[in-house]
C-alpha cells in the first residue's frame, strides 16, 4: 500500500456497537483523513496498518458513535463558562453550599459568584433551595446570582446592591421583583411567565475578557468531550446577538481548535423586529455556510416573541398574543422563500396548534417539503399536531426538560398527564422525526447521559417516575435518539451519527458498558475515550496517554473549573473524590450506609482532598468509613 493510503488511526479489541443496521457490530475500525474507512472485525483490520498508523487497544470495552446535542446553547455556554459554579449533579444542598462558600472565598471584587442553571432543587436529599438568608450569611459582601431552571433567581444582598435593585425599582414586565414588607426587594426574583427580567440581571454581571472567552469555550467542549459528546446544534439564545457574539467560536474555528463539530441557528433578539433580524441574516448569510466543524443551520429557536410560551411549569400556561400569527407567518414565509429551515421553541400544543396554522398557510405557496424544519420541546403536543407535523415534512427536537422538572408539572397538572411529555415513543412509532438533547446550560445540564437515563427510565433526576414502562425507550432507541436520528435536524444524514465506513470518524468510549450496565448508574457515565474526526479529544484512565488536546488552565485563576470542574463538581485534578469514596465506602458494610452518604456529600470536597482528610470528613458523617 502507498503511505497515503494506510490509516491514520486503528482501534481494536472493542465491542462497536456501529447503529449500521448492514453491520451491526464491529471490533475494529480504521480511520484515515476524519472518516472510517474499514468497519470490522480485528483479523480485517489490523493487517491495514502501516509504519505511522496509531493503534490503540480498546481493551475489550463498549465503543458507541459520538453523541450529538440536539439543543445546546454551546456558543452562549462557551463564553461563560469559566465564571459558572456548576451545581449539575450535586446530591446535596449542604454540599452545594460548601461549593459555593469555597468559591465566595477566593472570588475577587467586583466579580460575582454564579450558579446558573442545570440543576433542579428536587435532586438535592434535602428537596429545596438555599434560603437568602443562607446566601448572605455564605456572602455577605460578594454578590451572589443563583438561577433556578427558568422559573426564578436568588440574589444576595450584595447582587441586589450590585444590580442596583431598590425600593424605587419599578415591576419589570413579565416578571416580579418579590419584595418585603416595607417594599424592599428580598433577594427573589421570579419569571412570571417569561424569562425576562432573569436573562435581564444575569446581563448586568462582569463578562470575561476576549482573551478569556477564548480559554472558557475550550473548557467547555473539553466538558462536553469528557461526557462523549462530539457534536450538538447550537439553539442561539437570549442576549446572544449575531455576529457580534460569535466571534469567539469563529476564532476558535478559523484556528482548528473546535472539538465539537457545531451547527448554529439564528436567534432574533428584538421584539417587533424580528422579521427585520431576518431579512438582514438571509441577505448576508446562506443557509449551510462553513465546514463540518462549524456550520450555519438556519433560524430560531426564537422566531417571534409572541410565540414565546417558557416553560414554567409552576405558574398556568400562558395564552400566546392574539398577534402571534400574523408575526410569525412574516417570518416563515420569509424564510420558507431564502429556503432556509427553521427550528421553533414551543411548550405546550396549543402553542404548536396555533403555528401550524401559519405553516400550513405557508406551505400552500410556498412547500416546506425538504427544508428540515422542526419544533423544539413539544411537552405537550396532541396526536393530531404530530400527524400535522408529518404531513408538512418537519421534525420534533425533544430534551429532557421534564427530567428537571418534571415534579412541578406533575403538581400542576397530575400524574396522568405527565405519563407521555413529550410523548417520544408514539413520536417514533408514527415515524416523524424525532431526535434528543439537552436545552443545556441553563434550563437543564448538559449531561447527555442524564438524558439517555431519562428516556430509558422515565424518571426525574429527583427519583420521581414519569413515565410507564410502556412510554420508555429501550437503550438502542435512546442512543439512536442522540446520534443517527439527529442528523436530520442539521441536514448531515449519512455524514456522521453511525460508525459506518464514509462516515465522520467520530465515538466515544464510555466508562461503563451503556448496555449492560444497571439503569441507575446510566447517568453516572462519563467517557474514558472521545474521538472527533479521527483525533482524540479526550482521554482518561488507561487512555489518559493518548489525549491530543491538552489545554491551558482555566482562566481567570479563581475560576470555579479550577477547583469543582463542570458536572458533579468534577475537580482538573483527577477522579472526583466522590467516586473515590463511593469505591472505599462499599468495601465496608457500616450501619450508616456511607456509600450513600458518601455519594452524595462527597461534591464540597471533589478537588481531592488528601486522604488524611477523608477520616474527618465520615467522622463528620458519624461513621467509621475512614478505617477502610
Amino acid at each position: 500500500m502507498a503511505e497515503a493510503s494506510y490509516p491514520d488511526l486503528i482501534l481494536h479489541r472493542g465491542l462497536f456497537t456501529t447503529l449500521d443496521r448492514a453491520n451491526p457490530t464491529a471490533s475494529a475500525v480504521a480511520i484515515r483523513d476524519g472518516r472510517f474507512t474499514h468497519v470490522g472485525r480485528d483479523h480485517e483490520v489490523m493487517p491495514l496498518a502501516g509504519p505511522n498508523t496509531r493503534v490503540i487497544d480498546m481493551r475489550g470495552k463498549r465503543v458507541l458513535p459520538g453523541l450529538i446535542d440536539n439543543h445546546l446553547h454551546i456558543i452562549r455556554g462557551g463564553l461563560n463558562f469559566n465564571l459558572e459554579l456548576r451545581w449539575d449533579g450535586v446530591r446535596s444542598l449542604a454540599d452545594a453550599m460548601g461549593m459555593l462558600k469555597r468559591q465566595v472565598d477566593i472570588t475577587p471584587a467586583p466579580q460575582w459568584v454564579r450558579v446558573v442553571g442545570g440543576f433542579t432543587e428536587h435532586q438535592f436529599v434535602e428537596k429545596r433551595l438555599p434560603t437568602i438568608a443562607e446566601l448572605n450569611a455564605v456572602a455577605p459582601d460578594t454578590p451572589v446570582f443563583l438561577l433556578h431552571l427558568y422559573d426564578r433567581a436568588l440574589l444576595n444582598g450584595a447582587a441586589l446592591r450590585a444590580v442596583g435593585y431598590t425600593k424605587d425599582t419599578p415591576a419589570p414586565p413579565g416578571g416580579e421583583i418579590v419584595r418585603d414588607s416595607a417594599g424592599n426587594p428580598s433577594g427573589l426574583l421570579l419569571a412570571k411567565p417569561n424569562a425576562s427580567i432573569l436573562y435581564a440581571t444575569l446581563a448586568k454581571g462582569p463578562k470575561l475578557p476576549y482573551e478569556y472567552q477564548l480559554n472558557s469555550t475550550r473548557h467547555f467542549m473539553r466538558e462536553l468531550n469528557r461526557l462523549g459528546v462530539t457534536g450538538a446544534i447550537d439553539a442561539g439564545g437570549g442576549f446572544q446577538n449575531y455576529p457580534d457574539d460569535y466571534q469567539v467560536i469563529e476564532e476558535l474555528a478559523k484556528a482548528d481548535q473546535l472539538t465539537i463539530r457545531l451547527a448554529y441557528n439564528l436567534f432574533t433578539q428584538k421584539p417587533k423586529q424580528e422579521k427585520a433580524d431576518f431579512l438582514n441574516w438571509t441577505a448576508t448569510s446562506q443557509y449551510k455556510q462553513g465546514t463540518d466543524y462549524f456550520r450555519h443551520n438556519g433560524a430560531g429557536e426564537m422566531l417571534v416573541f409572541s410565540a414565546a410560551d417558557f416553560e414554567d411549569f409552576r405558574q398556568p400556561r400562558p395564552d400566546m398574543a392574539p398577534e402571534m400569527e400574523g408575526e410569525l407567518e412574516e417570518v416563515v414565509r420569509l424564510l420558507a422563500q431564502n429556503r432556509w429551515p427553521w427550528r421553533m421553541h414551543a411548550t405546550y400544543d396549543e402553542t404548536i396548534s396555533r403555528a401550524l396554522d401559519v405553516f400550513e398557510r405557508v406551505n400552500q405557496d410556498v412547500p416546506l417539503q425538504g427544508l428540515n424544519w422542526f419544533f423544539d420541546h413539544c411537552e405537550t403536543i396532541s396526536d393530531q399536531s404530530i400527524d400535522r407535523i408529518a404531513a408538512l415534512g418537519g421534525g420534533i427536537a425533544v430534551q429532557h426538560r421534564m427530567a428537571y422538572q418534571g415534579e412541578y408539572f406533575v403538581e400542576r397538572y397530575g400524574h396522568g398527564a405527565a405519563e407521555a411529555t413529550p410523548p417520544v415513543k408514539k413520536i417514533l412509532e408514527k415515524g416523524v422525526k424525532v431526535s434528543a438533547g439537552t436545552d443545556a446550560t441553563r434550563v437543564a445540564s448538559y449531561n447527555p447521559w442524564v438524558s439517555l437515563s431519562w428516556l430509558v427510565t422515565g424518571k426525574t433526576v429527583g427519583g420521581m417516575q414519569l413515565y410507564p414502562q410502556r412510554n420508555c425507550l429501550d437503550r438502542e432507541a435512546a442512543l439512536r435518539m442522540w446520534t443517527e436520528n439527529v442528523t436530520w435536524f442539521s441536514n448531515e444524514v449519512g455524514k456522521k451519527g453511525r460508525i459506518e465506513v464514509g462516515q465522520f470518524a467520530d465515538l466515544v468510549v464510555p466508562d461503563r458498558d451503556f448496555f449492560a450496565c444497571a439503569e441507575s448508574e446510566i447517568a453516572d457515565t462519563t467517557a474514558l475515550l472521545t474521538v472527533v474526526g479521527g483525533k482524540v479529544v479526550y482521554g482518561a484512565g488507561d487512555f489518559a496517554s493518548f489525549d491530543d488536546t491538552p489545554l491551558p488552565p482555566a482562566m481567570p485563576d479563581w475560576s470555579p473549573v479550577r477547583r469543582f470542574g463542570g458536572y458533579a463538581g468534577w475537580g482538573e485534578q483527577g477522579a472526583p473524590l466522590q467516586a473515590v469514596m463511593k469505591q472505599a465506602a462499599a468495601a465496608c458494610a457500616c450501619a450508616n450506609d456511607c456509600n450513600v452518604h458518601g455519594h452524595q456529600h462527597a461534591t464540597a470536597w471533589s478537588s481531592k482532598l488528601p486522604i488524611a482528610d477523608l477520616k474527618s470528613f465520615w467522622g463528620a458523617l458519624g461513621c467509621a468509613c475512614w478505617a477502610v
